[in-house]
């Protein structure tokens, strides 16, 4: 049996109930000593005394003993990759150790690094459009709780697992989809002519009762959109549900997430699990082939990759990023300890930024963050709709990437020799990477204190000797 540790519970438990060491060394029947050592993590606890403790205070030992270690973890891994940390940075002994031994002070350090991250978006937002942010975006927030759960929401994947009640032909979907939401919920569907729905894609007049398509979406991004609507309605307590457990208050946050939660069903109904899972290791993580096989987009089946973390049945653990010609970050997900795509993406030695020159190829690459850690990364362009000549190149690129020891189950990264593969050199962003001589360096770092040398002009007027 794994040893547990229920310190601080246990002390909660006490505190709760008046009771001082002694008192509850003799409901337990152990010694006072005893209780003093499990208080302080110093013992774990037995079988025995979790049934006790049962019996004598009617708590179930599933509530004090629960295992949610992994990501917390987790969490404080992702935390002191930042550059912060590089003199440092603790071992993994030594962050469990923390976990068990002292859990308030890493829940305390995790408050303070998150304000820490706030106050530096809130300079780096000053210093690039001349007024700081109020609060954290609502993209953030939504980001922070798909990252709480690891990326795989289970209550969705059991209601889309549920969704059809026997099995449907590819080539039916979208018939069968209408047919259902006029059936079940009194919802029409139609499609609009592009300059009848000017600058949307989607719209739903509840009113009417009506879901409005615009011509310009093909059939299987018409087919997503009605699935998600489906989400909205159909499963709008259990959206309500997940909305509340996230602790977001704010309404633009709400509302983004609902959006997120809805596109996460619609995902798991159109590419289910196990099929899904099954077929990425058949063929190696081919997202073109999958996404023929489901009859959905190549964005729509990497994002769904990244959502591949069940208990018991887990695919490879990837990040997905999506940029714009600008360098923006439209969409992250992440299931990795990759913390570029947790806070960066605006590195120009990042391939992703590049793809752009060979659309619709994938660029498969190498690279190091500054903490020595090593990932394979692979990125290609996505086409969006158009619909007007002056709409026609509006182009997203969308990387993928693990780390380097799951590249051996990525078809990309056949004929790589992963152990003396080129590695390239990356950061976060400028203003916080450690690199001080990197030749793509666009701003004197924040975290280098160094000056530049008057004296000497390096690759770039950033270089310090």
């Amino acid at each position: 049996m794994q040893k547990t540790f229920i310190g601080p519970h246990l002390r909660r438990l006490r505190v709760e109930r008046g009771e001082t060491q002694g008192a509850m060394a003799k409901v337990l029947g152990i010694s006072p000593s005893y209780v003093n050592l499990l208080e302080n993590n110093e013992r774990s606890v037995s079988v025995q005394v979790l049934l006790r403790l049962f019996d004598a205070y009617g708590v179930d030992w599933r509530d004090i003993a629960e295992e949610d270690g992994t990501a917390q973890l987790s969490d404080l891994r992702a935390v002191i990759q930042d550059p912060l940390f590089t003199q440092t940075r603790p071992d993994l002994p030594q962050l469990r150790a923390a976990l068990v031994h002292a859990p308030a002070l890493v829940h305390s350090f995790m408050t303070l690094y998150r304000s820490y991250a706030v106050v530096s978006d809130q300079l780096l937002s000053l210093t690039e459009s001349g007024a700081p942010q109020v609060s954290s975006s609502p993209e953030a927030a939504v980001h922070d709780v798909f990252r709480r759960n690891r990326n795989h929401f289970r209550e969705l994947e059991e209601a889309a697992e549920s969704f059809w009640p026997q099995p449907i032909e590819r080539d039916e979907l979208y018939v069968t989809l209408k047919r259902r939401l006029r059936d079940s919920l009194g919802v029409n569907v139609r499609v609009c002519r592009v300059e009848d729905l000017p600058g949307a894609l989607r719209e739903y007049d509840d009113s009417r009762r009506e879901i409005l398509l615009s011509e310009a979406l093909d059939q299987p991004n018409r087919t997503f959109q009605l699935v998600h609507m489906a989400g909205l309605l159909e499963q709008r307590a259990l959206l309500d549900a997940l909305i509340q457990r996230s602790g977001i208050r704010d309404p633009r946050g709400v509302a983004r997430l609902r959006v997120e939660l809805a596109n996460y069903f619609a995902a798991a109904v159109l590419m289910p699990y196990t099929a899904f899972l099954a077929e990425a290791r058949a063929s190696k993580y081919d997202f073109d082939h999958i996404s023929t096989r489901f009859g959905v987009s190549f964005e729509q089946a990497c994002h769904r990759a990244t959502t591949l973390q069940r208990e018991g049945a887990q695919g490879v653990p990837f990040f997905f990023l999506r940029i714009d010609k600008g360098g923006n970050v439209t969409k992250r997900f992440n299931a990795t300890d990759f913390h570029l795509a947790e806070y960066g993406g605006a590195c120009p030695r990042l391939d992703v930024h590049t793809s752009f020159r060979t659309p619709g190829r994938i660029v498969p690459q190498f690279v190091e963050m500054p903490d020595r850690s090593q990932f394979f990364v692979f990125s290609r362009t996505v086409d969006r709709p158009t619909w007007e000549r002056h709409t026609q190149d509006n182009r997203l690129a969308v990387a993928m990437g693990c780390a380097i020891g799951f590249a051996p189950e990525i078809g990309y990264a056949e004929g790589f020799s992963v152990s003396s593969a080129r590695m390239t050199q990356i950061g976060i962003n400028c203003r916080i990477c450690p690199r001080a001589n990197c030749d793509q360096r666009a701003h004197q770092a924040a975290i280098l204190t160094q000056p530049v040398d008057e004296l000497r002009r390096g690759v770039t007027r950033f270089d310090v000797s």
